[in-house]
């Protein structure tokens, strides 16, 4: 049996390693992973991706083993050999989690949410690290964070034109009902710009069509939303602008932009309490904002 086993191609230990995994055979699965791991590494055929791959879901049997300090060396490493795996983040964030390294866990849950914003996984850790920041180190939890990495467009780009051409192929967590339709991600960045230039020349109504071209191409887009949310203000639509910017906080439920805009919306509307809701949520984020400080003063002295 062992003979049979050093014969094996490292393709087909991870298969044997993932079909352990199933079944809940964590020790074995970590056993045939770190087997297919040597052997790619001393192939001299080493495939960054075929790499990456092998040490997430050494690290998943690591996690799911409560091995957690190994689980996040090998998501470390899966994330040196292909920067921004959604698989290897979302590992390396529970694992974070586990341990209450709640500041690593939400830098890590923040930055799927910039991959694909439609990560239920991602949301629901962010929210969790976000009231166990608030609860550890009070309203200026933020200040203590690691900077947050900035990811790519041209990564967000290949993440969905592979789910244009593989959707079956989604990583985990990712929601399956994503929309078929995968736009060109560089077409709406442009729109965007476009939208933006005319917003400086006080041309909104044009502004708004072009933000709409580009979220047409790329909605995920949370600050094409608070943009054309914008709009919509200086326009006086301010049921569009709420809703703009709820579809905003719906991809980011702490985006300063949007809670700002749509107050401002809600007082326009005359609805007080939706309003200082709104800013309460925001002074929560960001204790200093002298604007919102502001509007909170004006909005509690209406009628």
């Amino acid at each position: 049996m062992p003979q049979k086993r050093r014969s094996q191609s490292w393709a087909e230990l991870k298969q044997a390693g993932n079909e352990c995994f199933k079944t809940g055979q964590y020790g074995e699965a970590l056993s045939l992973y770190s087997q297919a791991i040597n052997l790619l590494e001393k192939s001299g055929q080493k495939n960054p991706e075929d790499l990456s791959i092998l040490y997430s879901n050494r690290a998943a049997s690591y996690l799911k083993d409560g091995n957690c300090s190994e689980c996040i060396k090998d998501c470390s490493v899966s994330l040196e050999l292909v920067p921004f795996g959604i698989k290897s983040l979302l590992r390396r964030a529970a694992a974070y989690e586990a341990i209450e390294r709640y500041r690593q866990a939400y830098v890590d849950y923040k930055t799927v949410l910039q991959i694909d914003c439609n990560v239920q996984a991602a949301h629901d850790g962010t929210n969790r690290m976000t009231k166990a920041l608030t609860d550890m180190d009070g309203p200026s939890w933020r200040e203590k964070l690691p900077p947050i990495p900035t990811v790519p467009l041209a990564v967000k780009e290949k993440l969905l034109q592979a789910a244009s051409s593989a959707p079956m192929a989604q990583e985990n967590g990712v929601k399956e009902n994503r929309s078929q339709k995968v736009g060109d991600v560089k077409k709406a960045r442009v729109l965007k710009e476009e939208g933006n230039a005319l917003v400086k020349k006080g041309e909104h109504k044009k502004a708004v069509e072009k933000y709409t071209q580009s979220l047409s191409q790329d909605p995920t887009e949370v600050t094409t939303y608070t943009n054309r949310a914008l709009c919509y203000l200086s326009l006086k639509m301010y049921k569009e602008a709420v809703k703009d910017c709820e579809a905003a906080l719906q991809l980011d439920s702490e985006n300063i932009k949007a809670l700002y805009r749509r107050a401002q919306a809600y007082k326009e509307l005359k609805d007080k309490k939706a309003c200082l809701q709104d800013l309460s949520s925001l002074l929560k984020i960001e204790p200093k904002n002298t604007a919102a400080q502001k509007l909170m003063q004006e909005v509690q002295k209406m009628k």
